[in-house]
């Protein structure tokens, strides 16, 4: 990373005064030769804003900065009392409630931003910095929407700068040992793929809340909106239920795809699906009916996404969540637990298969007596220490610079995550098309429901449905007020 010198003249003057310096026999040492190995002047460090620091926002400021290559210059939340943490720890950061007014004050001020928000409003606020030459963290999902995940990707390459998803796992050992078995013929070729999560673990297929209230006095409810359409305030969404609604959040599968669907996404070098379909689960309303709640994602569902591979068989991708999972593989003991007992990951090959848990923890071939004999010698580059390192690689990159080493290091730049998330998010355009209904012929609340029992047909490079044009307009929100990619 480096800084023009914001005076031409000041150049000259250096010089003629540290030469003055010398003359008289006095030299002043710089900082950096005496602090000893590692030290890093305060100039030299990386100077990062934070949008979004209350939850996972503490986290991801703080992984940042224990890199000890970062200042922490500014801060901005919508609300106060999740801010606290933070703003206690950097007490030197300037602190904003819209993250537009930080960018545009504190432009001169930035390197790089970590992106915490929720969910609807990662890609505005991600832009922006891009835009402004600021290189991006941002959390999982990468974007809200498909569009946004590759408006991202495009950006990111536009403008040169460092980006990296908060999916840690990707740093981790796990997913380079899988990759390393896998491309040595260990299960041969891979010929499905089952993923699954106890995710939500927050209210879904639910009634928007009736009664609105009063927002706590230290939330900004107009700018955590954001992008979404206006609504008034309820109880029971905010810090942590907004991702069961679709106007902020992704559901399970944009909780916690990106971290289980990434090993075999990044081991089988996979693209853009070609189709999806999906079943969910119901929720019942009074003793017969079910309810319908399109503000809401499902209680649960099962995706099957499809990939074609030049040259292969389509593989088959399954993704289950709300406590749905795949048949326990009869290679496992009766005592082994699948995955990590509530998520996991399992790749069939025409040889064998793999097993691993969130994050691509702990993988293993199956039969699981098999790992102890695998002799696979490690050829990818091993993040020092590994998920915890996810932060440190995307500082060093920072510094680095676009196209360094450092920059080719990184586990999860738009490049990869952008593909990855859009992937994950067309499994919510087919939750979302199987419950689209249109009004029968008279009225009665009757309903036809098209979308269900299909299968969604994809053309990646365009981003749009070919057989289902309804599901298109999942692809792309409309912004509220202001905000704009």
């Amino acid at each position: 990373m480096k800084r023009k010198d914001s005076n031409p003249g000041s150049s000259r003057r250096n010089f003629i005064k540290t030469s003055a310096l010398v003359a008289s026999g006095f030299f002043i040492v710089p900082r950096h030769v005496l602090g000893g190995p590692g030290f890093i002047a305060p100039s030299d460090k990386l100077r990062v804003a934070g949008i979004g620091v209350g939850g996972m926002g503490y986290g991801d400021v703080s992984g940042v900065f224990r890199s000890g290559k970062v200042d922490i210059v500014s801060l901005c939340d919508v609300d106060d009392t999740r801010a606290k943490k933070s703003r206690d720890e950097h007490p030197n950061a300037k602190y904003y409630k819209d993250f537009r007014v930080m960018l545009e004050k504190e432009a001169g001020n930035i390197d790089a931003v970590t992106v915490s928000t929720p969910d609807h409003q990662h890609a505005v606020a991600a832009m922006m910095a891009m835009k402004m030459g600021k290189h991006v963290y941002v959390q999982k999902p990468l974007s809200h929407d498909i569009y946004e995940a590759r408006m991202l990707t495009e950006a990111a390459e536009k403008y040169k700068v460092v980006t990296q998803m908060g999916n840690q796992g990707s740093s981790g050992d796990g997913v380079r040992k899988m990759a390393e078995w896998y491309e040595a013929g260990l299960i041969g070729e891979a010929t499905k793929v089952y993923t699954w999560t106890n995710r939500p673990v927050w209210p879904q297929g639910i009634e928007w809340p009736k009664t609105p209230i009063t927002p706590p006095a230290d939330l900004d409810w107009d700018l955590w909106l954001g992008t979404a359409p206006q609504k008034d305030y309820v109880g029971n969404l905010i810090p942590f239920n907004w991702r069961g609604w679709w106007d902020y959040g992704t559901g399970a599968l944009g909780d916690m795809a990106c971290h289980i669907i990434e090993p075999p996404f990044r081991v089988l070098g996979l693209g853009y699906p070609k189709s999806a379909e999906c079943s969910v689960g119901s929720v019942y309303v009074g003793e017969f009916s079910r309810g319908y709640f399109p503000e809401s994602c499902p209680p649960s569902s099962h995706i099957t996404l499809r990939f074609d591979r030049p040259g292969k068989d389509d593989l088959e991708f399954h993704w289950m969540d709300g406590g749905i999972q795949p048949t326990r593989p009869e290679e496992l003991e009766p005592n082994e637990i699948m995955g990590d007992g509530g998520n996991g990951v399992i790749i069939e090959g025409t040889k064998g298969k793999i097993m691993c848990s969130t994050y691509g923890a702990n993988p293993q071939l199956l039969p699981t007596s098999k790992t102890k004999d695998i002799t696979v010698p490690e050829r990818l580059y091993r993040v020092p220490n590994g998920d915890r390192g996810h932060y440190n690689n995307w500082v060093e990159a920072c510094i680095a610079g676009h196209g360094s080493q450092e920059f080719k290091n990184l586990s999860s730049p738009f490049s990869i995550a952008g593909p990855l998330t859009e992937s994950v998010l067309m499994g919510n355009l087919a939750i979302r098309s199987y419950d689209y209904r249109i009004p029968r012929e008279g009225g009665n609340n009757q309903y036809d429901y098209p979308g269900r029992g299909i299968k969604l047909v994809w053309d990646g490079p365009n981003m749009k449905v070919t057989n289902f044009d309804p599901a298109n307009q999942f692809v792309k929100r409309e912004y509220r007020g202001n905000y704009s990619l």
